[in-house]
């Protein structure tokens, strides 16, 4: 067993895995094994309980609309964990369905409003008779990297005060396809309409937040330096 060990917890894997969401946390461990680290992924689904004392990394992946709607009803009984577990700044990525599920509310196409557990304050409405698809082109303003990735998706997702985009749109729609936003970052939660899966495409993001995971569980290495050495691959 190698000493040090990140425990991740996919939430609804057998939901919320629309579009290969899972390679996130392959490439998660894909990275974490260069430097001598183990990855554990533990399936929380629905009925099952969320404790978020037991967790290191979060994934919440996407699905279609019955899938979500399924998941919905579900959430709220984590809904106090997950709560807890992100404001105790606890690293999660969201993808679609789990990025719009995090928030206050989103609109399916038909107008069925589906209510979110409120962790943060976005909120997505609908588009009639329309979808944004294609390739996406992102900068981040703070560490000047560019993310690239592929949207499908028919909400438009509209930030809170106190969040702020993963990246400022080079190419593409992102998050509403009006303000330049794609995807959002709170505490250490990033979220992303990204699929295909970001991490994987994006290895400059997934060594961030696994640098993050990391530092925030074994604060007493240098992990900035053990993950210098390990280079990001891009797909």
């Amino acid at each position: 067993m190698a000493e040090y060990v990140i425990h991740a917890a996919h939430l609804y894997a057998d939901l919320m895995n629309t579009y290969g969401d899972y390679g996130n946390i392959v490439a998660l461990r894909y990275y974490a094994q260069q430097i001598g680290v183990d990855v554990e992924v533990s399936s929380v689904s629905l009925g099952d309980a969320f404790d978020e004392t037991q967790y290191d990394f979060v994934l919440f992946g996407g699905g279609q609309d019955y899938e979500e709607e399924v998941v919905a009803r579900d959430l709220p009984n984590k809904a106090v964990a997950i709560k807890r577990y992100i404001e105790n700044d606890g690293p999660l990525l969201g993808v679609c369905g789990g990025f719009q599920l995090l928030g206050q509310y989103f609109l399916l196409a038909d107008g069925t409003r589906i209510e979110g557990i409120a962790a943060m304050d976005h909120y997505t409405l609908n588009q009639q008779n329309s979808r944004f698809i294609g390739n996406v082109l992102v900068k981040n303003k703070e560490t000047g990297q560019e993310y690239r990735g592929f949207e499908n998706h028919q909400g438009r997702t509209f930030l809170g005060a106190d969040e702020r985009p993963l990246g400022d749109i080079l190419q593409g729609n992102g998050n509403n396809g009006e303000d330049g936003s794609e995807g959002l970052i709170y505490k250490n939660v990033y979220g992303t309409y990204f699929h295909g899966p970001i991490f994987t495409r994006n290895g400059n993001l997934a060594l961030r937040v696994l640098q993050v995971i990391l530092t925030r569980k074994y604060p007493e290495v240098d992990w900035a330096a053990q993950l210098a050495h390990v280079e990001p691959e891009f797909f």
